[in-house]
């Protein structure tokens, strides 16, 4: 019954905060539904397609979630479920849910321009290179991240009878790495019969779902058997490709399609805390509290750095300015979609510690390869482990998270194309068709996109687990960055921005701690001849994105000041 009151009082909880808080944010912010956003006024039919608002929610959801809400609240589950709690909760809705919002609005104003053009506007060409600078830094670890997640979960391991080609009888993986391959077929399916034959969402989503149903038969009997390296290799191609075609063939229709995968997991999930609540199939084990510190660090900033996804997340801004706020066809829907969508994640992060919480003492002892197998493990236990069902709704779970990985990999992408063309161009230059020499070589899409994949597929493919350690600290730092150029850009148009201070003071100051205590460690790593060359490669990002936060805090601190003196003049 413990379960069954903590996922109650979280709905109440982010349901309020939506109905109340998100409103009030509208009306401050001035939220104009009859407005033009720049999907109408600068399509394109590439980059800028405005999109159903079922379809943006879908694309928007599964860019922010892939695999960070179960992950993150998972692995802070060691603190006790008290304290994730109350992170997703007040996180989600006076941190996360405000900088989305914030970030998507703030970019529908600018044109559909990313944050860092967001903060040259409001904080100067100065700040708005160091801010992409660190940005494609952050992008770096999230394609190495996310392309280490997908490959290994697509690998057929070595050793197996067949190695590559399609298998029928396929282990879990195989099954995985088949569906996923037909979500894309069916993606484009779905674009081409929405964009280009005219058929309107309703009709295309009934076609779209029975796709996905046979897309899941297929799956779970025929295989596709393939070594983690070529899968590495494919994941490259695949991304490469997809950032650079319109979105209205790959990404929309393919991230929209996933959404009902995620939405079906919820709604599974929540079934499985009542059944279980009611028949005792299941016992939630996870203490409220379980102490200030442990093996995974000190409450804080640990627990605020490793929750990330479940509660604030800098990825998400980028996202909101990257690709969400180019396909918004009505400013009325900021509202759901940027601040709806993070505190749906929030829900999702409590359902992943309500999982965890059934099969603890198991996580605890280790006998879970990731927390995505933990997630699925303690969901399908709610129905009964003898049940006939749990084979199934594990693999159907353990299928959900690999697809949102993925879909956050190719939305990730993207992003760093846009990022990096912004890094070569001069203030009048909108494309790398205005400027010369070598910056309009480096500005070209398909070279920034090239070099971020290369570089993140090699250090994905080298699985360091010192990765996704850096990504949570650099992904959390972020977000506190792109809450100031927000509250820096409402500022300058005259709009309260009050409400950004203390979230923003926060996220810098628990990120740059936790940057600070990796940075020690690694020095005494090395001050012991004992580090490896992956401690020497967390030293010397994590030091350069303290630097660099740095620099962009003072221009921001110098910005607030300039507002202060002219407001009080």
């Amino acid at each position: 019954m413990t379960a069954l009151l903590i996922i109650l009082a979280a709905i109440v909880l982010l349901v309020i905060g939506y109905v109340f808080y998100g409103s009030w944010l509208a009306k401050q912010w001035g939220i104009d539904p009859s407005k033009k956003t720049p999907a109408i006024e600068m399509e394109d039919g590439v980059d800028y397609v405005a999109a159903p608002s079922a379809v943006l929610m879908g694309h928007h959801f599964s860019s922010i979630a892939g695999a960070g809400p179960i992950n993150g609240p998972i692995q802070a589950s060691v603190f006790g479920w008290l304290p994730v709690f109350l992170w997703c909760v007040i996180g989600g809705i006076f941190f996360g849910g405000l900088q989305d919002f914030g970030s998507l609005f703030a970019s529908v104003r600018n044109e559909g321009k990313s944050v860092g053009e967001i903060i040259k506007s409001s904080m100067g060409k100065r700040a708005q290179k160091l801010f992409t600078i660190f940005a494609l830094l952050v992008l770096i670890l999230v394609i190495a991240s996310f392309v280490n997640v997908v490959a290994g979960t697509f690998a057929t391991a070595a050793g197996s009878e067949v190695m590559f080609g399609i298998v029928a009888n396929p282990t879990g993986n195989q099954t995985t790495a088949m569906i996923s391959l037909l979500f894309i077929i069916l993606a484009i399916i779905y674009g081409i019969l929405t964009n280009r034959f005219g058929m309107k969402t309703g009709p295309a989503t009934v076609i779209g779902i029975i796709g996905i149903v046979i897309a899941v038969a297929i799956g779970l009997n025929f295989g596709l058997a393939l070594p983690r390296f070529w899968w590495i290799v494919l994941i490259g191609v695949y991304i490469t490709i997809a950032s650079l075609l319109p979105v209205w063939i790959m990404l929309q229709p393919r991230d929209y399609l996933s959404s009902f995968l995620l939405y079906g997991m919820i709604i599974l999930a929540l079934i499985g805390i009542v059944f279980s609540a009611f028949t005792g199939t299941a016992t939630f084990e996870l203490p409220m509290f379980t102490g200030w510190s442990n093996s995974l660090g000190t409450l804080f900033p640990t627990l605020f750095i490793t929750v990330a996804c479940g509660a604030c997340s800098g990825f998400h801004s980028l996202i909101a300015t990257g690709t969400s706020s180019k396909q918004l066809a009505n400013e009325g829907d900021a509202k759901v979609i940027g601040y709806g969508s993070m505190l749906i994640e929030s829900a999702l992060g409590i359902i992943s510690l309500i999982a965890v919480g059934m099969v603890f003492t198991k996580y605890t002892a280790g006998e879970f390869g990731s927390p995505a197998v933990a997630f699925a493990s303690g969901i399908a236990t709610m129905f009964g482990t003898e049940s006939p069902s749990y084979n199934t709704i594990y693999a159907l779970l353990t299928l959900a998270v690999s697809v949102f990985a993925l879909t956050s990999l190719d939305t990730g992408t993207r992003l760093s194309r846009f990022m990096f063309s912004e890094l070569f161009l001069k203030e009048d230059e909108k494309s790398y068709k205005d400027a010369d020499g070598i910056r309009g070589v480096l500005a070209y899409p398909l070279v920034g996109t090239a070099f971020m994949v290369i570089v993140g597929c090699v250090l994905g493919g080298l699985s360091l687990s010192q990765i996704w350690g850096l990504f949570g600290a650099a992904n959390q730092l972020l977000a506190g960055i792109a809450l100031m150029a927000v509250a820096a850009w409402l500022g300058n148009i005259g709009k309260n921005n009050k409400m950004f201070y203390i979230p923003m003071v926060f996220m810098l100051c628990a990120t740059l701690c936790s940057l600070v205590l990796t940075i020690r460690k690694k020095i005494a790593l090395i001050g012991a001849a004992s580090a490896a060359w992956g401690d020497w490669f967390q030293l010397i990002l994590a030091a350069a994105m303290v630097i660099l936060a740095i620099f962009l805090v003072v221009e921001g601190v110098q910005v607030f000041s300039k507002q202060a003196k002219e407001k009080a003049a």
